[in-house]
């Protein structure tokens, strides 16, 4: 789980984009490092809920909208991302209040007040779209839609230790537009984070041989090669050392960023609950010990084993800042 930034720099519909000056800046601050890998893309839809047709009370407190967030990543082929309000505690909460519990150095400058709590969930890539119709159709009084956004044949470079993915923002519903142009800034040094991913999912496919148990012991702990971390290390971790890299990091990609010298960007980095699967994983190996994270197997109607997601939390940290970013006139 590689830590991410997002940068977008709006632009008018008339006007050209960042684009041209970002990829020529990659070039000049970098000279020849930067190398093109290939294309990507991404498609994302909002949606709003409905307000009400009764007439406001004098009594009724001033209500919070509520978001629902359809999320495409082509480098994340295997599922789709849906981000959702959550309704505020009882009632209690104060009109505009998040439930946003993740410390002050972990907030994005972007987090909005009115922004109520959401919840992240992936589901399998071809079944995104359905569930996206039938909000769209079946649940048409509760929630509209309010724009589709897309990034098509966005650039791909690897310059050092890091990955960066650059395109143009076009929109598509309700009007066709371009809105700006969209920078993801990955980190692929040496990660916690990731090699955190890299035991759980060793861990889980050791659990899953022979009768589902598998006796972790340091004799069979490896090393991540990339990080040099040992892979037998939770119990030696906590969490404010996840908060911290996140961080660490933080710095690292904003001095990437200014190196190329673009005024007007939002940035979404360190945004609501970044690193929150992170740290579930570390309290879940930590939890289970040498035995490791239990793995259940999917059967389907016929009782023949389904294909279940490697690893369904993977990019579910730069799912929450494109979305963060995209919600344009909401």
């Amino acid at each position: 789980m590689p830590i991410t930034s997002v940068f977008f720099i709006p632009s008018n519909p008339n006007a050209p984009t960042a684009l041209a000056t970002i990829t020529e800046r990659l070039n000049s601050a970098f000279g020849e490092e930067p190398a093109l890998l290939g294309r990507w893309g991404l498609e994302h839809k909002l949606m709003r809920d409905t307000p009400s047709c009764l007439p406001p009370s004098t009594l009724q407190r001033q209500t919070v909208p509520k978001l629902m967030q359809f999320l495409w990543l082509y480098h994340y082929p295997t599922h789709g991302f849906i981000y959702a309000s959550q309704p505020l505690d009882n009632g209690n909460s104060p009109a505009g209040a998040t439930a946003n519990t993740a410390p002050s150095s972990l907030q994005s400058s972007q987090a909005a007040a009115v922004t109520p709590p959401m919840i992240m969930t992936t589901v399998p890539h071809q079944s995104t779209a359905s569930l996206y119709q039938h909000f769209v159709y079946a649940c048409q009084p509760f929630w509209a839609p309010r724009h589709t956004v897309t990034v098509q044949g966005g650039m791909v470079y690897e310059i050092g230790d890091f990955r960066v993915r650059v395109g143009d923002v076009r929109q598509t519903q309700p009007a066709v537009r371009v809105r700006g142009t969209v920078v993801e800034i990955e980190w692929r040094g040496p990660s916690l984070a990731s090699t955190l991913s890299a035991l759980y999912q060793s861990r889980k496919q050791k659990t899953g041989k022979a009768s589902g148990s598998y006796s972790f012991n340091e004799e069979e702990s490896e090393v991540d090669d990339d990080s040099g971390i040992g892979m037998a290390f939770p119990d030696s971790v906590e969490e404010a050392d996840i908060d911290a890299e996140y961080a660490v990091t933080a710095s690292l990609i904003r001095d990437f960023w200014a190196k190329l010298g673009v005024d007007g960007a939002r940035e979404a980095i360190l945004v609501s609950d970044i690193g929150k699967e992170a740290k579930r994983r570390l309290r879940e190996l930590k939890q289970h010990g040498n035995q490791g994270p239990s793995r259940t197997e999917k059967h389907d109607e016929s009782g023949q084993q389904t294909d279940e997601d490697p690893d369904p939390d993977a990019g579910v940290d730069v799912a929450r800042q494109y979305m963060e970013i995209f919600r344009f006139n909401r």
